[in-house]
């Protein structure tokens, strides 16, 4: 007995609201990308569901290249925090206003 697809759409979309809203409600740097890495999930889930329900595997294939995106914007994000935190003591991102310190 398989799970229905409308069972993953609900936790896809659960999982993408938790995301804007981190995104949108939250001043710290690393909060933001967890928040980016949650939206980025949720859009794998919603592909791997439908590749299901299709019956195909293009879907879980977008999906892998969706998870390396993710970890490249990982590793761009963590040097951007790093920066951030050197020039103004904090990973607030309400703090650098400008890009000069």
């Amino acid at each position: 007995m398989a799970i229905a697809t409308q069972y993953y759409l609900l936790l896809s979309a659960a999982v993408f609201c938790i995301g804007v809203y981190g995104v949108l409600t939250r001043r710290n740097a690393l909060i933001f990308l967890m928040s980016v890495e949650l939206m980025l999930n949720a859009a794998n889930i919603n592909f791997v569901a439908f590749s299901f329900h299709y019956g195909n595997l293009t879907g879980q294939v977008f999906s892998l290249f969706v998870m390396a995106l993710a970890a490249a914007e990982v590793a761009v994000g963590i040097g951007i925090i790093l920066v951030l935190y050197r020039n103004f003591e904090g990973v607030d991102v309400t703090k650098a206003a400008t890009m000069r310190w």
